[in-house]
């Protein structure tokens, strides 16, 4: 287990990493070009990503031209990002204790992730390796709970989550709130979706970090209780043409 990494994030995304590649959505298109264009990358500029995952955001980043380095402490994960963003730089390490030198980067950037990081360790790492100025983008796909099978899916995951951080929680929040090293952050939001497929739907549900670390019999079973809920429920029952339904939020700060 690597020191520094949360045990969920560290034993479930290394276990289902390829789960998490094929199930997991990519961003929305104008989320995408929202943060390219706050960060002005273009050749020359040097974006760092925090825990880059599979890449799933990556290879829209190393596209613009920029420097990209994607910081990832997982082994599992970060074998599928040098395959789905080769252009990218991998870095092994964690946000709390960034290997870069202060003023260094242009923008930092987390897709899916940041709510794992000691907030107030991490914050202090970005300020210390940020140029003033630069722009922090932190994006994460919500499921839409509004929808009646989503909500019900939801209550299904949360028996098992524990304590297990989350984005929803806010904790995140709480190294930038009055922290004087940035400007207050500011929320974009856009509806999305994942690509459709009972098949996929059902890789989403084996990607989280609490469902890989469960027992075989036990992840077996919710996953079980997942199929069940796609067959029989009157939104999703004999459909394979069913996408999750995601609200996608992307917040942004600047340092001072």
């Amino acid at each position: 287990m690597r020191a520094g990494v949360h045990p969920q994030a560290a034993v479930g995304f290394d276990r289902a990493a390829a789960a998490y590649e094929r199930g997991r959505a990519g961003y929305p298109l104008p989320a995408i070009e929202a943060i390219l264009a706050d960060s002005r990358a273009a050749p020359g500029r040097t974006l760092l990503e925090l825990g880059a995952g599979t890449g799933k955001l990556t290879s829209a980043l190393t596209g613009s031209g920029a420097r990209v380095i994607a910081l990832e402490p997982v082994a599992g994960m970060r074998e599928l990002l040098a395959q789905t963003a080769p252009a990218a730089e991998p870095l092994d390490a964690v946000a709390e204790h960034i290997p870069l030198p202060g003023a260094s980067v242009d923008a930092v950037i987390a897709a899916q992730a940041f709510h794992w990081f000691d907030p107030v360790a991490a914050t202090a790492e970005i300020a210390r390796v940020l140029a003033p100025g630069g722009l922090v983008a932190l994006i994460w796909n919500r499921r839409d709970e509004r929808v009646a099978w989503v909500a019900e899916l939801s209550r299904i995951l949360d028996a098992q989550a524990g304590d297990v951080p989350r984005h929803a929680q806010g904790e995140w929040r709480r190294g930038f709130d009055g922290n004087p090293a940035f400007e207050p952050l500011e929320l974009r939001s856009w509806p999305h979706g994942g690509r459709p497929g009972r098949d996929v739907i059902l890789e989403r549900v084996a990607s989280v970090s609490f469902v890989a670390t469960l027992g075989e019999e036990d992840r077996a079973r919710l996953l079980s209780e997942v199929g069940n809920l796609l067959d029989t429920h009157p939104d999703t029952r004999g459909r394979d043409d069913v996408a999750l339904p995601y609200v996608t939020e992307l917040f942004t700060t600047r340092k001072r």
